[in-house]
């Protein structure tokens, strides 16, 4: 579950403040409601994938199949 600052905490600051956290939650969860949005709605997520291009992606933080959340060393 998110626990951090809403969306009307953040919409007064630049994206490059925004933690990878946030920029992570806000990207699943407009990408997921992506059809409903409104034009506002859209821009907001085209900013937030800008910015997470400009920072390189974000880190996997959990496993899955490709990978552990762990490095393993042999």
């Amino acid at each position: 579950m998110y626990v951090g600052r809403d969306m009307s905490e953040l919409s007064m600051e630049s994206k490059k403040n925004w933690q990878d956290r946030e920029l992570g939650y806000f990207h699943y969860a407009l990408s997921q409601t992506a059809p409903y949005l409104n034009q506002e709605g859209v821009t907001l997520l085209r900013e937030i994938n800008e910015e997470i291009k400009l920072r390189g992606g974000l880190k996997q933080r959990e496993a899955s199949w490709e990978s552990s959340s762990k490095p393993t060393f042999d």
